[in-house]
């Protein structure tokens, strides 16, 4: 629970405050006292009279009654002295700034739930343990540095580790970025990241409130939750953005398919994301980046003009904007060449504008204006201006300052020049302004923003799904799996198709049988060539069990025999041949997750590329498109060289069926349809192997 007293106490006590700042307990104490809280704040040391001019209470049963309670004491003090302060006192919040809790040993874990029990008990609110604290704009309850400027309309920042949110502060500070608010949950034991977010969706006024919330997240303890109220909060208004650590590490494990290999915790944090509209990010730098971004104006198009007075930087920014899809359009005609003789002598305006190393403010302010105001086909300005050593930088800062007022199209300053000419760029920060002192960076945040959907509908449609028939099959198979003694089994081809028709997916025909005469006349009804695949191993290529192109009844009855004498066969499959290009869908169930579904082109792309995408089920038609889309092989999916392209309306509705049937189906543990046949007018299910654990 998160309450007043948690974020605007009239009175705080810093139990184990001192008067070395060098230390938690001392450095929280000036913090507070720095930050200008205008409560009464009290400390608790047994050892000391006076802690940075604040009277000491010697033992916390002489204190008054106290909203807040900072701890900073070995654990083992820690539970009687919650109960003490929540019984006695009427504290309603604790921060618990100690560590040696249930992350180190199943003792600490003993203390931290007596700490969580009496919380619970007497409607606390609990903050850690094992945290730096929390500040805001009323108390700054933190023991580290740095202490960022905090303003209303400054970020939301929610921490899982409290030294990553120090390392992620200093990032931040150096750009100019500000903040509402930092939460360093710890543990997490009461309040977690999806709390912070349910609170501050619950209670969001866009008129006061900060539309920016940054998060660094180390575990996912309730997927649902974070998915809800970020969603909530981004239709609201508000942009997330969001760094998910260890979630390929903590996901890898072997499987027996190639879903199996591929989807892990890494792909449902990918597909959670995507599907919540969570910007993801991969580190610090980009995480920042990204936050700097979100307070300047939105970015309503692709195409950028970039001004610098160094070629350089200019070149590798345009690389970097172009390969994350964004435009840096040339620039010419009659409005070009009325700006190019305005600038200085050997001055470039094709896109980038390269004002020279001599360029003042003049030429700066000048390509700026052409830029916004006389280059319609320009989206965004992107300035790079550090110091050569020619140019007096706070001239043209100003200019700068002015232009970021007065544009309506976004500015993205690029001041690389923090070591010669550091006053001048915080002076420049100073009012109010944010610094990307790298170009490459920048483009990749650039990149991923566009490239984030938005938030999928939250509304689950059954597109005609037959669930009372699938329910019924699934039943079937539980039962038969407990005839068997088994906890899961990979569905018989006739199952899989009777699973996949209730999600109306269109299969090439095919007949399974034991009979090579009763295969024999499916081929002649269907028509050559044929495809035979063995039936009862799991991966029949492996074991010699596929053979394409059979093109008569002899050569099929040959494979047929050949087949059944594979170690395992329980029969053979006989399809109809069809040509196109090889798609791939698959689906595994993540624990807390739900099902994540793949997509992908089939074959080597899946195999040893990995260009797949996920989505987390049940997927609308939008994301369907958006993960379709954003395959790196899509150009070969609208068609190349000649090629027509595939019905890609058709895939997608494949893949948003398929979600919206394993929605109702959390046995279906894995599912893997590859390939998939496409052409410009049909999608078709040549394979597919489903996994059912009970």
């Amino acid at each position: 629970m998160i309450n007043r007293e948690l974020l605007q106490p009239e009175s705080i006590v810093v139990i184990g405050g001192s008067n070395n700042v060098h230390k938690p307990g001392g450095a929280v104490v000036r913090n507070i006292l720095q930050g200008g809280y205008k409560g009464t704040l009290r400390v608790v040391n047994p050892k000391e009279d006076e802690v940075q001019g604040i009277k000491v209470f010697h033992d916390a049963r002489e204190l008054p009654p106290t909203e807040l309670a900072i701890l900073v004491i070995p654990a083992k003090l820690c539970p009687d002295s919650v109960e003490l302060l929540a019984k006695e006192k009427g504290t309603k919040a604790f921060i618990i700034i100690s560590a040696g809790f249930g992350e180190e040993t199943k003792a600490g874990a003993v203390l931290e739930q007596r700490i969580l029990d009496t919380c619970q008990q007497y409607g606390a609110a609990l903050i850690g343990p094992n945290c730096i604290g929390l500040l805001n704009r009323h108390h700054h309850s933190v023991f580290t540095k740095p202490i960022p400027t905090l303003n209303p309309k400054g970020v939301d920042f929610v921490s899982g580790s409290g030294a990553t949110a120090v390392f992620i502060l200093e990032s931040a500070v150096i750009k100019g970025l500000q903040f509402n608010s930092v939460w360093s949950i710890g543990n997490g034991k009461q309040i977690g990241i999806e709390d912070v977010l349910q609170y501050m969706d619950e209670n969001f006024n866009a008129d006061t409130d900060s539309p920016v919330k940054l998060l660094y997240i180390e575990n996912i303890s309730n997927p649902d939750k974070l998915l809800f109220h970020a969603s909530s909060l981004i239709r609201k208004g508000c942009r997330i953005a969001a760094i998910k650590a260890g979630a390929s590490e903590s996901g890898s494990r072997a499987a027996s398919s190639h879903t199996g290999a591929i989807a892990s915790s890494d792909s449902a944090v990918e597909a959670l994301f995507r599907k919540a509209g969570i910007v993801r990010c991969f580190s610090r730098e980009e995480l920042t980046t990204v936050g700097c971004i979100f307070t300047l104006p939105p970015l309503n198009g692709r195409n950028f003009a970039i001004v610098t007075h160094a070629g350089g930087p200019g070149v590798m920014l345009t690389d970097a904007l172009s390969k994350g899809g964004l435009n840096v359009p040339k620039i010419d005609g009659p409005l070009a060449d009325e700006l190019k003789e305005q600038l200085l002598p050997g001055s470039a305006v094709a896109n980038p504008i390269d004002i020279l190393a001599t360029g003042t403010a003049k030429e700066l302010g000048l390509a700026i204006d052409y830029c916004e105001q006389k280059f319609d086909d320009i989206d965004a300005i992107a300035v790079i201006y550090g110091t050569p050593g020619l140019t007096t930088l706070y001239a043209a800062y100003e200019t700068l300052h002015q232009k970021i007022l007065e544009c309506k199209k976004p500015i993205f300053p690029i001041l690389p020049s923090l070591h010669t000419a550091g006053p001048e760029v915080a002076e420049f920060l100073q009012k109010g302004h944010v610094n990307f002192s790298d170009e490459v960076t920048l483009a990749t945040a650039l990149s991923q923003i566009m490239n984030t959907p938005a938030p999928a509908p939250p509304e689950v449609q059954l597109y005609g799904i037959d669930i009372p028939r699938l329910n019924k099959i699934i039943f079937h198979e539980i039962n038969r799996m407990d005839a068997e003694g088994t906890k899961s089994s990979y569905l018989p081809p006739d199952t899989v198709h009777e699973i996949l028709e209730c999600a109306g997916i269109p299969m090439v025909p095919e007949l399974v049988a034991s009979d090579k005469d009763e295969l024999v006349s499916f081929a002649t009804r269907v028509g050559y060539p044929v495809v035979a695949k063995v039936v009862g191993p799991v991966h029949k290529s492996d074991v010699g069990g596929v053979t394409l192109n059979i093109r008569t009844p002899e050569h099929l009855a040959l494979e047929f025999e050949r087949m059944m004498k594979i170690k395992g066969a329980t029969g053979v499959m006989v399809q109809k041949m069809l040509k196109g290009t090889e798609l791939f869908i698959g689906a595994k169930y993540e624990e807390r997750f739900g099902h994540v579904v793949l997509c992908g082109l089939g074959g080597i792309f899946v195999e040893v590329l990995k260009d797949v995408r996920s989505g987390l089920a049940p997927l609308s038609y939008g994301e369907a498109y958006s993960m379709i889309r954003s395959l790196r092989g899509y150009k070969i999916l609208k068609g190349t060289r000649g090629q027509a392209g595939i019905n890609e309306q058709k895939y997608a509705e494949i893949i948003v069926r398929l979600s919206t049937l394993l929605r109702f189906a959390t046995d279906i543990k894995e599912m893997d349809i590859n390939p998939l046949l496409a052409d410009e007018h049909d999608v078709v299910a040549v394979d597919a192997r489903i996994l059912v654990e009970k």
